[in-house]
């Protein structure tokens, strides 16, 4: 029988979704707000003065070579962090779920990533790589390899691609994890005694029955490359080096705090806001179709 809770007061149910309505709105509505109604001010470097200028900040920034820039720069580089980050993970889980023994440590030394917080991530990578003392860009220059990052926008890139995915690695790799344990082992038997060999019997049963997580793991990566990989930028390139690493949402900081134009810095976060919507329902629209449930 189906137990449900009944609630014999009427202000309860709403007593205890209170706290959460009251976070939603003043950290995220709010906040919305304000930056949709800042986007058509424009203000002097000491906030002193605003005018109302309608579209003029956002017709300014279809205009910036350097926003513009901005924007190949972010598609590129959440295209690399979440298709990486969701390869990389697969193929660590599909690994960890064959493990038997000390399979519990294995696990827990790839979840523990998690627990780091970005802009930490991106000082782990900063001193790993950095030119002078990285122990990784030393191994580098001894294998012949020229590394030197802040005067290569290549690998810079490379480098904060590396911090976001290792930081989203354990997230990825918790969903895949439990999405390959639920997969029923009758079926995978079957096609064994078939003839299919690991790698058939991956691709044809495995993955398609790993779609739904798939799915989720890509909307929530693109997410996380838009708006969460700010702590790894900021930690490690600034941008740098010239506009090489400076995705939209390093930007709308670097407008909006450094160069004090909070006008064109709402309408930067106004804009990105409408883009990451706007990718969220192309995703739900169109790859779900593809999701095997």
């Amino acid at each position: 029988m189906e137990k449900r809770v009944v609630f014999r007061s009427t202000w309860l149910p709403y007593a205890l979704i209170a706290p959460q309505i009251a976070i939603t709105i003043i950290f995220f509505f709010w906040p919305a707000l304000q930056a949709g109604w800042y986007s058509f001010l424009l203000q002097d470097a000491f906030g002193l003065k605003t005018e109302f200028v309608w579209f003029r900040n956002f017709t300014d920034l279809l205009r910036d070579s350097h926003y513009l820039t901005s924007f190949k720069v972010t598609a590129l580089f959440s295209l690399l962090v979440a298709g990486v980050g969701i390869a990389v993970s697969l193929l660590l889980a599909a690994m960890a779920d064959r493990v038997i023994r000390g399979a519990l440590a294995y696990k827990t030394l790839l979840i523990w990533p998690y627990a780091v917080a970005p802009a930490v991530a991106g000082v782990l990578w900063l001193f790993l790589f950095a030119p002078s003392v990285g122990i990784v860009a030393w191994a580098l220059k001894r294998a012949g390899y020229d590394w030197n990052w802040v005067i290569n926008a290549d690998q810079a890139m490379f480098m904060v691609v590396g911090a976001a995915v290792w930081k989203q690695i354990s997230y990825n790799f918790l969903f895949f994890l439990a999405g390959l344990q639920s997969v029923p082992k009758s079926l995978v038997e079957a096609a064994a005694i078939d003839g299919a060999g690991p790698g058939r019997r991956f691709w044809t049963i495995v993955l398609p029955l790993l779609s739904p997580t798939t799915f989720f793991l890509l909307v929530v990566n693109i997410v996380y490359a838009f708006f969460d990989t700010f702590g790894v930028i900021d930690a490690t390139t600034e941008g740098g080096p010239g506009q090489a690493t400076q995705i939209l949402v390093y930007k709308v900081y670097y407008d909006g705090v450094k160069a004090a134009d909070l006008g064109s810095s709402s309408a930067q976060s106004v804009i990105l806001m409408a883009i990451v919507i706007a990718l969220t329902v192309v995703q739900f629209r169109f790859i779900e179709r593809k999701v095997q449930y």
